[in-house]
């Protein structure tokens, strides 16, 4: 470990430990951001008030691209890179929920808290973190609220800007509300689908094989469960969500599947998809019902090695913070940065539970300390010692 890194991950307790005078600014753009419902394909209203924080905070360029990201920029005392930092706007949740936070002394609860409310907080309040510490980067800090990243979004926000920016990005960080520890580097591959079984008007109820929507679905269910599942590549198929029918004496007239092909290998993915396709068809044909199969999202296996100054870099500033970290592979913007062949890794920030669930629950504490390895990976992709030879 070289001297320059020791004494960069030496401050990072004296780092953590300022934070705290933050406490209120952060705590009430956790609040201002969660408040603002932000459904994925709704995100107007949230990405508004991030870039109008972000101008108040002094960046520079801020603003709103065709899509609906939200950026400015930090300039750097040279300018001679640019680190993206982003956290996605969009949320699960509906403007039909109520989406007012609990603060408590420790904890704070609310719909989105910690996926990605906090997220957010944290990036939009880096310029007054990096102002408080007195940390003058070298680079340029883009720091970015991505759109339409969650599901039938398929990260299409932060695709659009790293297809059509004219900055090259030297390096990526994803940042997420929970958990603290997490720590993805790579990708998976991955398909994400869903299969629509309706039973047409006039169906004819007398022929062979004809059943309700919600037995149709639970022949493909079984027939999905029977397709052999290799250990090697390392592959899996996860039924998400079923839904269907509408009251206890109607049969069924339609219904759905939503599920996702994971593998280590592309080619596996796309086999696993092929059959399911096979067997939606084979079941519309001896029952007659109407079964479409949608693909709502991909992802291509790939990232940086475990070797690469990146992810040896960020392992070393969680061991210093005492973070046990846990490698897994990211299924989210980790990788539109993939894609574009951008050495980027994804953090998460703190400790929560009831994740997707209204009364979704975040720790404060732990905050200061996933802030500060934040602050130790974009301080060690500016100084150059994430680069590689």
């Amino acid at each position: 470990m070289s001297t320059t890194f020791q004494a960069l991950i030496n401050d990072l307790d004296i780092y953590k430990n300022k934070l705290l005078d933050l406490r209120e600014v952060l705590l009430t753009n956790l609040i201002m951001i969660n408040e603002i419902p932000s459904p994925t394909f709704g995100e107007a209203k949230r990405t508004e008030f991030f870039v109008t924080r972000l101008s108040e905070y002094g960046l520079q360029s801020c603003s709103i691209d065709e899509v609906g990201n939200g950026v400015g920029i930090l300039p750097g005392s040279a300018g001679d890179k640019n680190i993206l930092i982003v956290a996605h706007l969009d949320s699960i949740f509906g403007e039909n929920i109520d989406h007012t936070i609990n603060l408590e002394p420790k904890y704070a609860r609310g719909p989105g808290a910690g996926d990605n409310s906090l997220g957010l907080a944290s990036i939009l309040t880096l310029p007054l973190i990096l102002e408080h510490l007195k940390i003058k980067l070298r680079s340029n800090l883009i720091i970015m609220g991505s759109c339409r990243s969650l599901g039938k979004g398929n990260i299409e926000g932060l695709r659009f800007f790293l297809s059509n920016t004219s900055l090259p990005i030297s390096a990526g960080i994803c940042v997420e509300g929970v958990k603290l520890g997490r720590l993805s580097y790579t990708s998976i591959g991955m398909m994400r689908c869903e299969i629509n079984c309706k039973v047409p008007e006039f169906y004819d109820w007398t022929r062979f094989g004809a059943v309700g929507s919600i037995i149709t679905i639970n022949k493909i269910i079984s027939a999905i469960l029977g397709i052999p599942v290799p250990k090697e590549p390392r592959t899996t198929i996860v039924l998400g969500s079923v839904c269907g029918g509408s009251s206890f004496d109607t049969v069924a007239t339609s219904a759905y599947l939503r599920f996702e092909i994971r593998s280590e290998s592309q080619k596996m993915v796309k086999r696993i998809a092929h059959q399911i396709y096979n067997i939606t068809e084979e079941v519309s044909a001896l029952t007659d019902a109407e079964i479409s199969f949608d693909v709502l999202a991909q992802r291509k296996p790939g990232g940086i090695r475990f070797s690469h100054p990146l992810a040896v870099r960020t392992r070393d500033i969680m061991k210093k913070l005492d973070i046990k970290h846990m490698i897994t592979p990211s299924m989210s913007e980790l990788s539109a940065f993939i894609d574009n062949h951008i050495p980027a890794v994804t953090l998460g920030l703190t400790d929560g539970e009831n994740m997707g669930k209204t009364n979704e629950t975040i720790a404060i504490d732990p905050v200061y300390t996933g802030i500060a390895q934040v602050l130790g990976v974009i301080l060690a992709i500016d100084k150059g010692m994430c680069d590689e030879s």
